[in-house]
């Protein structure tokens, strides 16, 4: 037995949303045994526009019952019935929220008709409910009323069920290990069943074909899977306009989110929060102590009269600082690795001289010092970083180009990088911006033996 089930709603996402009609007719699989409509007063103010699509205003339901007060007879009337509804998930869970403001639980088995009429009616240009009833010959009367529609995924349903194969495709939706389920009403599951287990960027596109949503992740298909899972507002409705995924393979990680940046800049996707472009906190400066040492250290920018590079955290000035002394055999002490220390002995930097003890003359010291300042000032102009490949037979690169992110390839292990004109044989060109940096900056200071120099070789 089957409840199939319309709701009007007050169309404030999931959380905020309430019921303002709902309409449920069970039915046999042959004919409708019985009938529950009602208003619902959501007990909340209705926005006009959806008063312009329902007609349903507040004067409408102001006598109606609230769901507290309905909630029984909607229990009892789906209890031990099949969920049916047209994007079940949408009627579903705000049905379920209803119940759980009201401390009870609420679940059924549940059928989608959008994602049946896919499988039973395949090669349709759209599956909302107007244009099936358009296409399959349906009456449908009182558009956006709970009782029409529901009349009409009535209509839908039982045309469904009367096809030939129609039954093994319903016992596979209502298995319970089935994702048919989870997966957006208009998404083929073929179009699930290829994303990869692997590191990418994958894009979310409607039915007109436009890129709604850009992520990355390590396994495509299980990050994928985690928005269909996702009951949040923003996620539901995402997923309610997804009809297609596409995806590119990355390899590593850094690439994956060098192209969703790129791939954010470019679409400017609806359901993608801005990348926030906030300017770096903090600073690496320098200043000379009253005894004529050249110290290193780091601050808040705003606080800075000047500074030589920019990061986004105290970790990163850290570890920046960290490799400048390993790589010059600089002081952790007059760095600020550690304060309130009369010796250092940092256990990461073995290599001081011994200025901090005593044993290393000052004019020597601060030439070491310059010379590292010469270095931050340079930004380690030209220079490539190698990260794994898409497959086992390549690596990914990406080149700096005079400070500046000039783009990402995919070379073979056979093939070697000598210099600028090798690297952009193989390069897929791309802006440079303030995420990238970011990006690039942060991984640069975190996997120093990764980045390889091409200062001085032959452009």
């Amino acid at each position: 037995m089957y409840c199939i089930v319309d709701i009007e709603t007050t169309g404030n996402g999931i959380i905020g949303n309430k019921i303002t009609e709902i309409s449920i007719f069970k039915f046999n699989g042959e004919e409708i045994v019985d009938e529950y409509t009602t208003l619902v007063n959501p007990e909340c103010e209705i926005p006009y526009f959806i008063t312009g699509l329902t007609g349903i205003d507040n004067h409408t339901v102001r006598n109606a019952p609230t769901f507290r007060e309905v909630a029984e007879q909607v229990e009892d009337f789906t209890k031990d019935m099949i969920f049916v509804a047209h994007s079940v998930n949408f009627d579903y869970n705000v049905i379920k929220h209803e119940f759980k403001v009201l401390g009870l639980s609420f679940v059924r088995k549940k059928l989608c008709t959008v994602r049946l009429s896919r499988r039973i009616f395949p090669g349709l240009s759209s599956y909302s409910l107007g244009k099936l009833c358009t296409s399959l010959e349906i009456p449908l009367q009182n558009r956006h009323r709970a009782r029409g529609d529901a009349h009409a995924t009535v209509l839908l349903f039982h045309k469904i069920i009367k096809t030939g194969n129609a039954e093994p495709v319903i016992t596979q939706f209502l298995n319970a290990r089935s994702q048919e389920a989870t997966l957006p009403p208009g998404l083929d599951r073929q179009a699930y069943e290829r994303l990869p287990r692997q590191t990418g960027v994958y894009y979310f596109k409607n039915s007109k074909g436009s890129v709604i949503y850009v992520g990355k992740a390590k396994n495509i298909k299980k990050r994928i899977l985690g928005h269909f899972y996702d009951k949040t507002t923003r996620e539901i409705e995402l997923c309610r306009e997804t009809t297609m995924i596409d995806f590119d393979l990355a390899g590593s990680e850094l690439v994956a989110l060098l192209m969703e940046s790129a791939a954010i800049k470019h679409y400017y996707p609806k359901y993608n929060r801005a990348q926030k472009r906030k300017l770096p906190a903090y600073g690496i400066f320098s200043y000379s102590d009253r005894n004529g040492v050249i110290h290193l250290g780091y601050n808040r920018v705003k606080t800075l009269p000047s500074h030589y590079l920019a990061f986004y955290s105290t970790t990163d000035c850290r570890l920046y600082l960290e490799e400048l002394c390993t790589i010059f055999e600089l002081c952790p002490k007059y760095c600020h690795l550690q304060e309130n220390v009369s010796q250092c002995n940092h256990f990461r930097i073995p290599k001081c001289a011994g200025i901090c003890r005593g044993k290393e003359l000052l004019v020597d010291y601060n030439k070491k010092v310059e010379t590292a300042i010469t270095y931050m000032k340079s930004g380690r102009s030209n220079f490539l970083i190698k990260e794994k490949g898409r497959n086992t037979e390549e690596e990914a690169i990406v080149l700096i180009r005079d400070g500046k992110y000039a783009g990402y390839g995919f070379i073979s292990k056979d093939e070697e990088i000598r210099s600028l004109n090798d690297a952009f044989a193989y390069l897929v060109p791309q802006e440079d911006s303030l995420e990238t940096q970011r990006l690039i900056l942060s991984y640069s200071v975190k996997n120093p033996e990764k980045i390889l120099q091409l200062d001085g070789l032959e452009l």
